[in-house]
This record gives C-alpha cells, structure tokens and sequence, in this order.
C-alpha cells in the first residue's frame, strides 16, 4: 500500500487508489462534477485539480491519477485556488445563470461550489450559447443550455442501466447530450440520472415548481413497490408526499431506486379510501366506524374468520390481524393473493440466500421464471455487474432484455427436468453457481425443482449460498415469518368459507371464491379489493404510518410516518385493535409500542432492525413436483401498474401509456 503525502499529512491509500481518494482518505474536500465513485472515470470537468509532486509544474486532474509511493499532494496551494477559479469561470460562461427559476435551487452542485471555489465574477461578455431542450420521457425534464458536458447521465445509462439511450452528439461548443432520436428513456431505472446531474439540466418532470428543498421534511423510508425494500426519503410538505429520493445502503439499493418507486407516490392523493363506506341493496353508502364494527360483529364470526394480507403491507399490521384471528379461534391467515402455494415450511427455501450484494459474485446462474428487470430492477443490476465479470447466464421463461448477455432456453418449466449439456456444465464447473426462481416459477409449481437444481449442482457450500427466491411484494417474506401461509395456498380459505373476510389492502385476490363471506377491506385505494367489499374501513399507506418491512433477502428493515392520513383513515393496528373489542376478544395490546414488543416476542428476528434474518440451511428437498411442465406465466403484465398506488398514479399511467403501450403524448392543438 503506497504512501502519499496531502497537505503536509502522510497516509497510507489501498494500491490502486486515485489521488482524489486518497484526498478524500485524509479528509480533504476536493471539488468535481465528472466524477462519481459508481461510475467510470471521465476526467472532462477538471473541477478536481490538485498540485502532485513529482510531476509536471501545473495542476493535474486527482480523480485520473493513479496514487503512486512518495506523491506529495497540494489541495490548497495558490496554483491550485486559481486553476479551480478559472474553471469554475469557464464552466459558467454558458450557464444561463437562471437559479431562481431552477428546480435544481437549493441541492445544486454547481451553486455551491460556484459559491466555495469560483471568483465571484467573471470577465466574459460575448453571447452564450443556447442549445435546445429534448424529450427524455414523462419523467425527466430537460433544459440542456444548463448542461456542463459531465456524462454521468451518458455513464450510467451505459454502465449500471445498461441501456445505450443517452450520449452526446457534435463537438465542441456544438456537443450536446440527448437520446439521439428524442425518444423517452425506456427503462426503470431512468430517473437516477436525475440525482446525478449536477446542474439543472436534466429534473424532475412531475415535481417541477412544486417547492424548494428548505421547505420539505424528510422522512427515513423503506420502499413498498417491490421486494427489495429499497431504502428511501420521503420529502413532505404539510400533508402531502411530494417526491420520494433514493438514500444510500450499498446492501441493498446503493444509491439507486427504481422510477416507480420514485414516482408512484403522486397516487397517494388520489383515488383515497377517507371515509367508512357500507354496501346496502348492492351500493356503497357512507357509513360510521360504529355503524361498521356492529355489522362485523352482527356476522357472529366466532371462529370463522379469515385474513389476507396485501402486496405492500407492514408486519405491525399483520401481527395485528393474526391476533386478532388466534384470539377468535381462527388460523386462516394468507399472503399469497393469487392463488400460489408453494412449500413454506423451510424460509430459507423461499429466501433470496446470496444477498443482492453477494449474487454479483456469482459465475454461472439460472434464472427461473423471473423477468428481473421488470420484477426488481436493482437487482438486475448487480447481475448484470456479475455477467460483466464474465458470470454465464441463462433464463427459463417468457423472454425479455436482460441488459446482458444471457441465454434462453425455452418457455417450458420441463426444460428444468433436463437442462442443457451447456448449462448442466456451467453449473457443475462454476464455483459460486446461483439459481434464482421467481414469481412465475412459483406460479408453475417450479419450486421443488429449483431446489432439486440447487442441491445436485452442490449450490449451497461452505461459505456459498446459491439457491435464491426472487419475490415480487414486498410484504411476502415478513407475512411468511409470521406464519401467513396455507398448505393449500387461499384455495384453503375459500375451502373454509369463512363468515367474515379481512382484506387487509389485499387487491389482487380473486374475490369471486369468497361470494358468501362479509369482506371486509381495510386498505388505502378505491382499487379492485374496495371495489367487492362489503364494508370498507380506510386505513394508512405506507408513507402514513411506521413499519416494519422485509425484503426477499430476509433483512429487516424500518421506515417512519411521513404524513397523516387523510379524513378517517387510521393506521391499520388501530382499526384491528378497535375491531377486537367490537368482536369481544382481547389481543394483548393497546398501544403500537406494546404491538411491536408482542411481535418481537413471538418473532425475533424482526427486532433487528437492517440485519438478515437467519433462516437456517436450505431444504434439500420442497413438497411439489420435481420434473413441472407447462408454460412459465409472466407475473407483470405492466411494470408502471402493479399495485393500487401505482394504478391511482397519474404519472405511472402516463408511463404505461408512452413507455408499454408506445402512445405518443398529443399537443394541445391536437
């Protein structure tokens, strides 16, 4: 490890450090636009310059070179104060200089380090030049004349999207970033490049105008859209969420998130469940909680009660319902909406085991069922970080763009039974070999095979875990700890025929089988599951009360209420514990901390809050059907609509519209 000198200060940097890391190391600041530790280096914004000896006598780029032995390092020597100045005045003789109106006010690089490091003035006065502004989709709004030719947005839609959408054209003062033919940025990880722009040039299309950073309080998030539990800031204003940014866990989502993520949350405001509604002579009418409660417990439900438990729930909220459910006699608890029923009884057989960090150093894999891109875009990113190391791919299922070299070998689950020569050989020969089965591999009863691959191929090995679940909701693995699983899946519970149904935000369920019950749904959305209640009780979405989530990987994690729900809606637990009392059972707890205290009693693993539940050793074998056949179902017909926020989402919808459907968005005048 070489030795460098900054500032007066020796340190020691890892070998193949750059002299900006190794300023960073000895905990100096050192200015730049370019350069982004996740990207690769540019070197074209010469904002990072520093004094080296040995070396030429002139300022040199730190964030392009190597730390070597013996370097002597200067970041605040007069050579290096008045490169800075010069090219902060370079940068800004084209910048429009339109801050007030600038949605990038406030959280701008370019503000604030014009502010540390610029001169204060500049000695230019000939025209600036003014470069047309392009269409990058519904999301990104574009001003390019703000644009200082950085190529993080080019970088990362190559590198870490891996979609070739961005680049520059011309040269010079002519160069301009765009997507060649003005078309929208068509994949789902669009928006980060947002974040990474430095300037104004590329913002927020749907929060343009809306407020000023200074303006918002900030919220710890987890991220409810998908099971990877992506962690999150929720930025509010009074009662409203208006926009949601990604914060930084390299376990889980780096610094990214998916655009739905980002963007759903415009549907909190919409389409709300507010008020108690009751159905009278086949109409939804307006009731009172009182008037409610009374026509639940008039169902004398006794033991015949069921719960289902929605996409995006909390744990608080299902260990409500359970207790609820375990103090009326009742164990028909589910989780899985559309009707799959795979073995539960092993976690660790229905766990992401690799860790989305650990699955990018995997050398061969086999993805079952599962459309990543679509069903968990931050993990199809560290995969395709693995096939960039040279990991073999290969997917059984529907085809779609991976973003990476991968091969297909058939719709058929009866591929499984007999793999490939090729494939079988991948897999025998790799030493950190993967299988990753998602929802549509569950969905055609793939499971038992996936795990017979996983053991054959000795995928779980000391110090190696390759046997993987890919789920798509992100209230799946916490409902599966606390038990929310039939044998038969919720054929069970229509087999039961329960007197009262809870649906709790359940909105994918078939409610056709439940014809007979009282559904009862306590949710968020005028979606699908209030549109067959019965009775509706409006609950909290997940900016709106605190929670506990667990991702596919088992890593417990924590958000925090954002906002108050609107009208009547209460948080869920409040709405269980009330409804325990109109039932005449007792749960066990009257508050949310003694609620948490009772699930940390029963399940331990969730009061450790950002570690990974410890589920033991993969089964070496699943109930269910070794050698499946049929076609593998696509679980995602719409990535921007898959849930009730999303669905209420005005800009997921135009999303849909311009991204899935290719309708082009019509002018006024048309």
């Amino acid at each position: 490890m070489p030795k460098v000198t900054v500032d007066g200060q020796e340190i020691e940097v890892p070998a193949g450090a750059t002299v900006l890391q190794a300023c960073e190391l000895a905990g100096k600041e050192i200015p730049r636009f370019c350069y982004h530790e996740r990207l690769s280096i540019a070197g074209n914004c010469r904002m990072c310059l520093v004094e080296v000896k040995p070396g030429p006598p002139k300022p040199q780029a730190s964030c392009a070179l190597p730390a070597t032995e013996g370097q002597e390092i200067r970041t605040d020597s007069e050579m290096v104060k008045t490169a800075r100045e010069g090219v902060m005045e370079f940068l800004l003789i084209n910048h429009p200089l339109d801050c007030p109106i600038c949605d990038q006010g406030g959280e701008c690089d370019l503000q604030d380090q014009s502010i540390a490091y610029g001169r204060g003035g500049s000695r230019y006065h000939e025209n600036k030049r003014a470069v047309t502004s392009k269409h990058m989709g519904p999301l990104i709004k574009t001003i390019m004349t703000r644009c200082i030719h950085c190529t993080r947005c080019v970088r990362f839609s190559e590198e870490i999207a891996g979609v070739d959408e961005i680049g520059a054209l011309y040269r010079g003062e002519d160069m301009q970033i765009t997507t060649y033919l003005e078309q929208a940025a068509k994949h789902e990880l669009s928006a980060n490049v947002i974040d990474l722009c430095p300037v104004g040039a590329l913002t927020s299309g749907p929060y343009a105008y809306e407020a000023r950073p200074w303006e918002l309080k900030k919220t710890w998030g987890i991220d409810v859209s998908d099971a990877v539990g992506s962690n999150i800031r929720i930025d509010s204003r009074g009662r409203e969420v208006l926009r949601v940014l990604p914060r930084i866990n390299d376990d889980v989502n780096e610094e990214w998130i998916s655009d739905k993520a980002r963007y759903q949350v415009d549907g909190l405001t919409r389409r709300r469940l507010d008020k108690v509604w009751l159905r009278k002579r086949g109409k939804l009418t307006e009731a009172t909680w009182d008037e409610a409660f009374k026509k639940i417990a008039a169902a004398k439900p006794g033991k015949s009660i069921a719960a289902v438990a929605g996409d995006m729930l909390d744990c608080e909220t299902m260990f409500a319902a359970k207790a609820l459910l375990k103090a009326s006699g009742s164990g028909l608890i589910e989780s899985r909406q559309t009707g799959m029923d795979y073995d539960t009884s092993n976690l660790a057989a229905v766990n992401f085991n690799s860790g989305f960090s650990g699955i990018e150093e995997t050398d061969a894999m086999l993805i079952v069922g599962s459309n990543v891109r679509w069903e968990a875009p931050l993990v199809n990113v560290r995969l395709r970080k693995a096939a960039s190391k040279g990991a073999k791919v290969f997917i059984v299922g529907p085809e779609w763009d991976p973003t990476y070299k991968a091969t297909f070998l058939g719709e058929d689950a009866s591929v499984l039974s007999n793999l490939p020569a090729e494939v079988a050989e991948a897999l025998k020969a790799a030493e950190r070999p993967a299988v990753i089965i998602g929802a549509g591999g569950f969905a055609a009863g793939a499971h038992a095979s996936a795990v017979k691959i996983a053991n054959d191929f000795n995928m779980v090995r000391d110090g190696w875990n390759g046997f993987n679940a890919l789920h798509i909701s992100a209230a799946r693995m916490g409902a599966l700890m606390l038990g929310y699983a039939q044998d038969g899946g919720i054929a069970d519970i229509a087999k039961a025929k329960p007197k009262v149904l809870l649906a709790l935000g359940a909105d994918e369920v078939d409610f056709s089988k439940f014809e007979d019950s009282l559904k009862v749904y306590i949710g968020h959305h005028g979606d699908k599951g209030a549109h067959a209640a019965d009775i509706i009780l409006p609950a909290s979405a997940y900016t709106e009360k605190p929670g506990t989530y667990v991702n596919t990987e088992g890593r417990v994690q924590r958000g925090d209420k954002a906002v108050f729900a609107p009208g009547d809606a209460r948080e869920d637990w409040t709405i269980l514990r009330a409804l325990a009392d109109a039932l005449g059972v007792t749960v066990g707890f009257d508050s949310f901390h003694e609620l948490r205290a009772a699930m940390f009693a029963e399940v331990p693993a969730l009061a450790h809050d950002g570690e990974v539940a410890d589920y033991g050793a993969v089964a070496k074998a699943v109930k269910g059907n070794a050698s499946p056949t049929g076609a593998i179902p696509s679980p995602i017909k719409d990535f921007y609509l898959t849930n009730p926020i999303a669905r209420a989402s005005a800009v997921m919808q135009q999303c849909s519209n311009e991204l899935i459907l290719g309708d082009t968005l019509a002018e006024a005048a048309e």
